[in-house]
């Protein structure tokens, strides 16, 4: 019994010089709970619509007025031509866009029936399928309305309702699942692929004691940086490649867009992911807490909050806030514009700022850990 206290009384004070693994047994998982808690949600909410009314007649207005009167649907915008609607869809400023056609009241007053056209961003499917689903519904309870309504007493309503909704998917009209999941899958791929083999760098020096002898040496903290982050450079572009050639010839998914562009993204993307990896191994002591902690920063936000599965404006406006630090949220987003809507650099710029952003303020940090451990 003695033996077994004094092994427990060793093992307490081991934990308690090592508080962040006690952290991360005790915080983390209350934490994950709470955050993943409110973001795992396949409710889809506040989906952006943009109206081109061509009709603007009370009936019309009457429609949207029911459209819009629950939290499903936010109106962000008003469309003067059809011109527009490409680009509303292309830069993701709405994800639906309806076609109210000119002779919308009119046929109504005939008893005919009004066909509203629902023109879909089909690069997330998920969000896509259950649109149509709400849109159908709503068109079906306003038609009961519009039939309640005294201008319709002269008319015979039509059978079905005097307002049908018609879906057009843009960018995926087949809604495959793959076509929406591919270019998420490869930023999630690449990215605990990139963070946990830069973290594991240069803490691995740390456990082997070699790093004494980097820091008295003549190498400056980033030019071991850039040593370190070239070599798994090299390494993850190759899995780009392979991720992108399965994705072609297994799945279909053709690159739509600039080829440049493509690789200029994913460059952009694997230098904050392998930033990150750095700033992770230069505060760690070994390569099993730095490893621990690569995966609990990478995986489970790559897969909920980058917009991989759930979409990202559902979610409460705390989990929206702090999705804005996680790297994949900009590269699905950048991956899916410009494979699925062949979207130009004006359109995916944001994204690729937000990553560049990140990647300097990663790197910034590992190197002044590194400076400060000299």
């Amino acid at each position: 019994m003695n033996r077994i206290r004094t092994i427990f009384i060793k093992e307490v004070r081991q934990i308690r010089r090592d508080l962040l693994s006690l952290g991360l047994l005790i915080f983390v998982p209350a934490f994950l709970l709470l955050l993943y808690g409110y973001a795992l949600s396949f409710d889809v909410k506040h989906l952006r619509v943009a109206v081109l009314d061509e009709d603007l007649s009370a009936e019309s207005r009457f429609f949207q007025d029911n459209l819009f009167q629950n939290p499903y649907f936010e109106r962000v915008g008003i469309l003067a031509a059809r011109s527009e609607i490409d680009d509303w869809l292309k830069r993701g400023r709405a994800r639906i866009v309806l076609v109210i056609p000119r002779d919308f009241a009119e046929r109504i007053a005939c008893g005919k029936r009004a066909v509203v056209q629902a023109l879909l961003d089909g690069s997330d499917a998920t969000a896509a399928n259950v649109a149509i689903g709400y849109l159908d519904a709503l068109a079906e309870k306003t038609s009961s309305q519009l039939c309640r309504k005294d201008r319709m007493d002269k008319a015979v309503p039509p059978a079905g309702g005097t307002v049908k909704l018609e879906p057009r998917i843009w960018f995926n009209p087949d809604l495959q699942s793959a076509h929406f999941l591919i270019p998420g899958l490869m930023g999630m791929l690449l990215m605990i692929s990139a963070v946990i083999a830069a973290s594991l760098s240069i803490v691995r020096e740390k456990e082997r004691e070699t790093i004494e002898q980097i820091n008295l040496s003549a190498v400056r903290p980033f030019e071991l940086i850039l040593g370190k982050i070239l070599p798994y450079l090299l390494i993850c572009l190759v899995t780009t490649l392979t991720v992108l050639g399965v994705g072609w010839l297994v799945f279909g998914v053709a690159v739509r867009g600039s080829f440049f562009l493509l690789a200029v993204s994913i460059l952009i993307f694997l230098f904050a992911a392998l930033g990150m990896g750095l700033l992770i191994s230069a505060s760690t002591h070994s390569q099993q807490e730095a490893f621990q902690l690569a995966v609990v920063t990478t995986l489970l936000p790559s897969i909920i909050l980058s917009g991989l599965i759930f979409p990202i404006a559902a979610m409460p406006r705390l989990i929206q806030g702090i999705s804005l630090l996680v790297v994949p949220r900009y590269f699905v987003a950048a991956m899916r514009s410009i494979i699925l809507k062949d979207a130009s650099f004006s359109i995916v710029w944001p994204q690729l700022a937000a990553m560049i952003a990140l990647g300097l303020a990663f790197n910034f940090l590992a190197m002044r850990l590194m400076a400060k451990n000299r």
